[in-house]
Parts: C-alpha cells; sequence; structure tokens
C-alpha cells in the first residue's frame, strides 16, 4: 500500500470498483450481504450535529460521509437488531445556540435515538447538556477541550476524539527534535484554540523549551501576513498553529509566501491530516503535526474503510471520516450488544469497551471519564506526493502512554 501512489489508487479503484487495489484481499473488503431485509421495521435514527457552513464544514462534511459508509455496511447486512438505520444531519454552524436548537428538534421532532458529532469545544458542552437532560447518548467525534472528560464531563457522552492533552504530549518531542524547543504560537480566539495552546505550552516545559511570544486571531481569519510576521520577528525555531479547518489552511498558505521555511522556522501543532493537506496542495504543505488517523495505517479494518468510501465518494477517507465511520460504527455495535436502543443500556455496552479503533493498538472507552483511548500519530506533511496521503508517518504512540489521568467519575 505505501508503494502505491493516490492517484493511481484512485485509478484503479474508479476503473475496477476497488478490485485490483488491494487483489486478493477484494472479496473481504465487500462489505457482507445477509440477505434479510431491514426495512420493514422502525428505523434506529441516528442524529448527527456538525459545522456544516463555518471554517470546520470540509471537516465535517467527510464525518457524515464516514458515518454514511458505515450506516451503508450496517443495513447491507440487514440493520441493526432487524431495523435499518437512518442518519438525520443539522447544521450547528459552529455556534452554541444553533447548535442546542439542533440538538432539540432532532430529539422532539426528529425522534432520534442517539446524537453524534460536534467539532467546536463549547459546542459539544453544550450539546452534552441536552442530550444528559433529554436521556439520549451523545459520541462528540470531533471535540478535544479537556472540560469533555473533566469539568463538563457527564454520564451521557462518550469523547471519541483524542484529547488536546493526548495529542500535544504525542506530537511535541517530535518537533523538539525537529525544530527545537523554542517556540512562537498563533492560536483562533475560541475554545478550541485555547485548550491546543494550554496543552502544547504545558508539553512544551514539560521538554524545558520556552515559547517566545504568542497572537491570537479570530475564527474565520483569511489573512495571517501580520501574526506570521510577528512570528518570524521572534526568531523561533518554530510556529505553532493552534488553529484548525479553513484557518489552518490559510496559515499554511502565508507560511509558505512569507518564506518562513528558508529562515530555518519550522511550522507544526497538535493535529493536522488529510482534510487540511488536501485543499492545500502538495507545494503548500508542511511541518510536523499530530494526526488521528492516516490511509497508510495498515490492518485490514483500515483496508475496508478506505475501499468504502472510496466505493461511495470516489476518494481516499480523511481523518475525519475515520471518525463518523468508526464513531458510528461503535454506537451500532454497542446496540447490539445491548439488544437494545435504550440510551442506559448502550452507554453500559460501551463503557470500558475494548474495539477495533482501525489503528495498531488499544481502542477502549475509559470507563470513568468516557474518554476515547487510542494510538495518536505524529507525521510530517511533505511537498509531494507520498503515495496515500500528504503524511510521512514519524510515530505510533500507544494511547495509554499519553491518556493522562483520569479527572472524572461518573
Amino acid at each position: 500500500m505505501q508503494d502505491l501512489s493516490r492517484r493511481r489508487f484512485l485509478q484503479l479503484a474508479v476503473a475496477t470498483g476497488g478490485v485490483l487495489a488491494f487483489g486478493d484481499l477484494a472479496d473481504s473488503l465487500r462489505f457482507p450481504r445477509s440477505g434479510r431485509s431491514a426495512h420493514a421495521a422502525e428505523p434506529i435514527k441516528i442524529g448527527i450535529i456538525d459545522p456544516l457552513s463555518s471554517p470546520y464544514k470540509t471537516s465535517s462534511i467527510h464525518d457524515v460521509h464516514g458515518a454514511t459508509v458505515a450506516v451503508d455496511r450496517f443495513n447491507k447486512d440487514g440493520g441493526v437488531l432487524g431495523r435499518p438505520v437512518t442518519i438525520i444531519e443539522a447544521d450547528d454552524a459552529s455556534k452554541v445556540e444553533t447548535a442546542v436548537e439542533a440538538a432539540r428538534k432532532l430529539i422532539t421532532d426528529d425522534r432520534v435515538d442517539f446524537l453524534m458529532g460536534t467539532f467546536n469545544g463549547d459546542v459539544a458542552l453544550a450539546v452534552a447538556e441536552v442530550a444528559k437532560r433529554e436521556n439520549r447518548l451523545f459520541l462528540v467525534t470531533g471535540a478535544h477541550v479537556p472540560e469533555l472528560t473533566g469539568s463538563g464531563c457527564n454520564s451521557h457522552t462518550f469523547v471519541f476524539m483524542p484529547s488536546a492533552g493526548m495529542l500535544a504530549r504525542a506530537v511535541t518531542p517530535h518537533l523538539v527534535k525537529a525544530y527545537g524547543n523554542r517556540w512562537f504560537m498563533i492560536t483562533a480566539e475560541t475554545m478550541d484554540g485555547r485548550a491546543a495552546e494550554q496543552a502544547m505550552t504545558e508539553a512544551l516545559r514539560a521538554e524545558s523549551g520556552e515559547v517566545l511570544g504568542s497572537i491570537s486571531r479570530p475564527f474565520g481569519t483569511t489573512d495571517f501576513t501580520a501574526a506570521l510576521a510577528q512570528a518570524k520577528s521572534a526568531k523561533p525555531g518554530a510556529v505553532i498553529l493552534n488553529l484548525y479547518g479553513w484557518d489552518l489552511v490559510h496559515a499554511l498558505k502565508a507560511y509558505t509566501a512569507a518564506g518562513l521555511a528558508k529562515e530555518q522556522i519550522g511550522v507544526g501543532g497538535m493535529i493536522g491530516g488529510e482534510q487540511i493537506g488536501r485543499p492545500l496542495g502538495y507545494a503548500n504543505n508542511a511541518g510536523i503535526w499530530g494526526l488521528i488517523w492516516d490511509p497508510k495505517i495498515k490492518s485490514d479494518s483500515s483496508r475496508r474503510f478506505i475501499q468504502g468510501v472510496i466505493d461511495k465518494y470516489n476518494h481516499t477517507p480523511t481523518s475525519r471520516c475515520y471518525h463518523g465511520y468508526a464513531a458510528m460504527t461503535q454506537i451500532l455495535e454497542a446496540v447490539r450488544r445491548a439488544g437494545t436502543t435504550d440510551t442506559r443500556a448502550v452507554i453500559k455496552a460501551l463503557e470500558g469497551h475494548e474495539f477495533d479503533g482501525l489503528k495498531e493498538g488499544r481502542s477502549y472507552f475509559r470507563a470513568s471519564d468516557h474518554q476515547h483511548v487510542q494510538d495518536v500519530l505524529v507525521g510530517k506533511a511533505y511537498g509531494k506526493e507520498l503515495g496515500l496521503g500528504h503524511y510521512q508517518l514519524l510515530a505510533t504512540i500507544p494511547g495509554d502512554a499519553v491518556a493522562g489521568r483520569q479527572v472524572c467519575a461518573l
């Protein structure tokens, strides 16, 4: 798989329906069909709340793509408990009020059985409160703020995303090795940006490092020229971008335009991924990043997931596709284990459960705080094609090594 270019991989997949892409694995990659009909019973409804109209919109669409591929897989196998599964989407626009209204509508009007999604930390916390009050399981797929498994944790919310602390502790030693331990930070003026800045600062201090300066920019900023000029004047070893979505895309384009690499000033941060690399193109992608998932992971389950996304959407999956697919899979498998859609029974089926997280190491939901403990990857972005994906994988850090202490008792 590593020797196969992304372009050639997609050509083969489109031309042959994916059969040639994996050779003898083709039969195992097809989703099973049991011949049973799942269309006579009342559907199991999953409400997905995501910022489909914000600077996170591209990533959020991929969240829905991955979840849809998972639902298709279950429905082709007869559904869950003999019932079909359907998705109802809602846009939170990265706004708390919009998200709360969407969650209430999904529960009251659409009568969904479960909720998943969100990206902004404050949005996720607000939806978590609604879910608990209305007795609905809520699986957070994108937010990483520590409050979700700390001061704001609750019995009905599970967090699929690695926490900011997990990501920062994984990537920081590699940033320090490559660029040194004197950094300048550019941070989004959001709860998520502040969480990333705090986590990266703490991880840097553990490496005896120093933050030379920091500047914050409003969410949705498109011009980072002045911020990068200020960073350059501080003469750091690296500029750390506590940004995501289109904010991060615009900042990396400005980094390239400013010629900071020629000044031996590196770049990187807590989280990147294919959803960032693709809008940049190979030429503008740079730096060392924490990664959630990568298409070069060698496992049969990862390959099945990749093939499912290619078959339906004609693109290799991003880590946001991974979140949607893997999180949806865990909800539906928990329903099967519980034998019911009853919220409390499904919560019990998830707590402490170890599962195939489409990675090399263990994946499980910590029973005490509902954090998904999982491998965190570290990748180096390259300005050239590297087969499947924009990153060279530098390390796979086991989740238990970076998960940190449990601070919430449910």
